[in-house]
């Protein structure tokens, strides 16, 4: 139960830290600045040749050898011009906020009024304090707010990074809501009744701005993604003095004597501005009208440029949409849940493969929805979750795995060497769980008659005196690789060849028979010196195949091994007192097999073991030739 709701908990918990980590500016700047780079992937859009811009540029200023703000004549000209080439619109980028001379202000309304599609602009300002925050909107001049011409806002706002990624579609004020001049652009151009207001074919909505047929999705209360088509530059540029340059400009006009060479003849019979929606806009870098957008690399792009890219998407109907939140917050909790289980139970290199494939899997998922589907997917979530459950998955496998070395040295320090219990915890899996069927080697050794030697001494004396026989007989099979499976009363059992295996486990375990009757002899000699008695021992030997492994329960851990094998070499300990042998010692044929031409020993007998028909030939061992 506490793994099941471990498997829920922490990969929850990741999410909720990757969500908040993305609400603060560093990451979620991040984020748009690797969205950013999906425009660059993809390339230029093709546009609809719709959209041309006029721009206030460095010629302009060059050849009129005036400085801003120019006569409002001349745009009142340029429009006049505009009308003679075909356009189908036009979009003041510039601010005409303030009077000038009633005459330019005149000149410039009354060829607006000529023109008929004309959306002029206005601004609202923002400012805020520690207690307060104000809005003041800066309107057009009255004659074009007492005309019948349209006008919108200019506001651009950039992301917290400073660069221009959505589209301001409305500000309100109070309950009234100002549209943005690509908004009325828009809105006017689905105008085909003159008696009707172009406000009314604006539905605002809390998910969409309905305009017509268009339905443009709605970002942050009043905002729209902006597809960006290319970079500075996508849209013709044509400078303002070329509009204005048709051979009638007198000299002094508009200042000091000019050069004229009838630019506009030539724009007029190439038709560059036949039914275009024209946008008129500072592009002249002392204006400082330059942005930062995605698709910035060597050139920042005018605010004009910004309108044109929004009302070329609106044409097309080409709308950036941002995945569904709720949605996306739901699959990346699915993929916590399916990444931990993988890197908890994946080797770390494995781990870190299927890390790498799926997060290349996931930038290419993101970037065709995105070129075929315009839907704009996070793009450093999910490989951040990806990550993030990698690093907690390599620590739960790291704390897991110290875990698994306590237990294991906890469990068989006391009856294995040091240097199996090492080697053991290099490969704990050799510990599994049931048991697997391995070829070993067991030893039993008991002492003769113990039940009538404890009888003739104090309970004191026998625990003390079988304390020290078996930390000797112990340290013997420790020191030859074994393990002491258990001990029952004043029994011993080992085992060689598990859980590590050895080059040769039947003349590991002979070693040990050896020995120990070498050790028990000095015992005597220690003992009858003591005035205490000595006792003997019988040991058997057998080698075959046992079902070892964790064969206890879930409470107690009990590494053991089972089968005939085990049952012979029981039996084989049993049967020492049925012989005369030198050393007490018996092995069987079996193990015999293993250490031929490295022991000595002297055929006995031919016995049948309780569960074999075949009788077992067994061998008194004498000693060890290496």
């Amino acid at each position: 139960m506490k793994k099941r709701s471990q498997l829920i908990l922490i990969p929850i918990l990741l999410v909720l830290l990757t969500q908040i980590l993305f609400l603060t500016d560093f990451w979620g700047d991040f984020e748009h600045t690797m969205q950013d780079q999906l425009f660059h992937l993809r390339g230029p859009n093709p546009t609809t040749n719709d959209i041309v811009i006029v721009a206030i540029d460095e010629a302009t200023f060059s050849s009129l050898e005036i400085q801003m703000p120019f006569p409002r004549s001349i745009y009142g000209r340029m429009l006049d011009n505009l009308k003679k080439a075909g356009a189908r619109q036009v979009i003041f980028d510039i601010l005409f906020t303030e009077r000038s001379e009633e005459k330019e202000d005149r000149a410039l309304v009354a060829a607006a009024e000529s023109f008929g599609n004309v959306v002029f602009s206005g601004q609202l300002q923002h400012a805020a304090g520690d207690r307060y925050q104000q809005s003041r909107l800066i309107s057009p001049i009255p004659f074009i707010r007492q005309s019948a011409l349209s006008w919108g806002l200019v506001n651009i706002s950039p992301d917290t990074d400073g660069y221009i990624r959505k589209y301001t579609l409305f500000e309100k004020i109070g309950d009234v809501p100002y549209y943005s001049i690509g908004v009325v652009s828009i809105a006017n151009q689905e105008q085909l009744d003159p008696d009707r207001n172009w406000r009314d074919f604006i539905r605002p909505g809390n998910r969409h701005l309905r305009m017509g047929n268009n339905k443009i999705p709605i970002v942050e209360t009043n905002k729209a993604l902006i597809q960006f088509y290319g970079e500075m530059g996508t849209f013709p540029h044509y400078s303002l003095f070329s509009i204005i340059d048709d051979g009638t400009l007198e000299e002094t006009e508009f200042g000091d004597p000019i050069f004229q060479v009838n630019e506009f003849e030539s724009l007029l019979e190439r038709g560059v501005f036949e039914d275009k929606i024209v946008l008129v806009g500072a592009t002249a870098l002392s204006l400082h009208d330059y942005h930062q957008t995605p698709f910035t690399q060597r050139n920042l792009m005018p605010g004009v440029e910004i309108h044109a890219n929004f009302i070329e998407m609106v044409l097309q109907e080409d709308y950036l949409m941002p995945f569904s939140k709720i949605v996306y917050f739901f699959l990346l909790l699915i993929a916590a849940i399916i990444f931990y289980l993988l890197y908890t139970h994946l080797k770390p290199v494995w781990s870190l493969l299927v890390l790498i494939l799926f997060t290349f899997a996931y930038g290419l998922l993101v970037f065709y929805l995105f070129t075929s589907h315009n839907i704009l997917l996070s793009v450093i979530q999910l490989p951040t979750i990806i990550i993030l459950t990698y690093i907690v998955g390599l620590v739960y496998q790291y704390l897991k795995a110290s875990k698994e070395r306590k237990e294991i040295k906890r469990t068989f320090m006391h009856y294995m060497a040091p240097d199996l219990v090492t080697e053991l915890l290099k490969d704990p899996k050799k510990l599994k769980y049931g048991g697997s069927l391995q070829e070993i080697t067991v030893l039993f050794s008991d002492i003769r008659s113990f039940t009538t030697y404890s009888e003739k001494h104090t309970p004191e004396q026998t625990v003390a005196i079988l304390h020290e026989y078996l930390t000797e007989m112990v340290d013997i099979i420790l020191t030859n690789k074994g393990i002491v499976d258990k001990f029952v009363g004043d029994e011993i059992m080992a085992l060689y060849g598990t859980p590590i295996t050895l080059e040769n486990n039947s003349l590991a375990a002979c070693k040990t028979a050896v020995q120990m009757r070498t050790k028990l002899k000095e015992l005597h000699k220690k003992w009858k010196e003591e005035g205490i008695e000595g006792f003997e021992i019988g040991i058997g030997i057998n080698t075959g195949k046992a079902v070892v492994g964790n064969l206890g329960s879930d409470q107690i851990f009990d590494y053991t091994a089972i089968g005939d094998t085990i049952n012979v070499g029981a039996r084989l300990e049993a049967i020492n007192k049925e012989y005369e042998t030198q050393n007490n010692i018996i092995i069987s044929e079996y193990t015999l097999q293993k250490v031929a031409d490295l022991v000595d020993v002297r055929y006995l007998d031919e016995v049948k073991v309780k569960g074999k028909d075949i009788p077992v030939k067994i061998y008194e061992l004498i000693n060890i030739k290496v």
